[in-house]
């Protein structure tokens, strides 16, 4: 009998260490940044990001730590590119490959005014609500 609730036990062990990874999904709360100014207006369900055609200067992704004074990046996160047409609604990837921060300029090089950067994280662990981003 004790064989028998020892492998029980083994198999119970194992199947509860899986049962947590459907639950971890989007659970870190994540932002985009364009030279360390969080871009989303208010990170709410109202929240919008743009960005003007003529700005510069880095884009990242980091998890963020939100209070009523202040938006702080915290760690930087992997993302992919893809550009919005304003015409057709057709999604082109800029960036096959992952990274963690690229110089807006080279992005909106593609873009038209109207179009949307479309920020794409990497990892479903990190939410990321604002991921469209108005090129005006």
């Amino acid at each position: 009998m004790k064989k028998e609730s020892f492998i029980i036990f083994i198999l119970l062990a194992i199947l509860g260490s899986f049962s947590g990874f459907g639950q971890q999904s989007f659970n870190n709360c994540s932002a985009t940044f364009l030279n360390n100014k969080m871009l989303v207006n208010e990170y709410s369900p109202a929240g919008k990001c743009k960005v003007s055609i003529t700005e510069k200067g880095d884009l990242t992704v980091n998890t963020v730590e939100l209070s009523s004074t202040e938006s702080k990046a915290i760690n930087p996160i992997m993302f992919q590119i893809a550009i919005r047409n304003k015409n057709s609604g057709t999604l082109t990837m800029f960036s096959k490959d992952k990274i963690q921060k690229i110089e807006i300029q080279k992005i909106l090089e593609k873009c038209k005014k109207g179009d949307y950067i479309i920020v794409l994280t990497v990892n479903d662990k990190f939410a990321l609500p604002h991921n469209e981003i108005l090129v005006f």
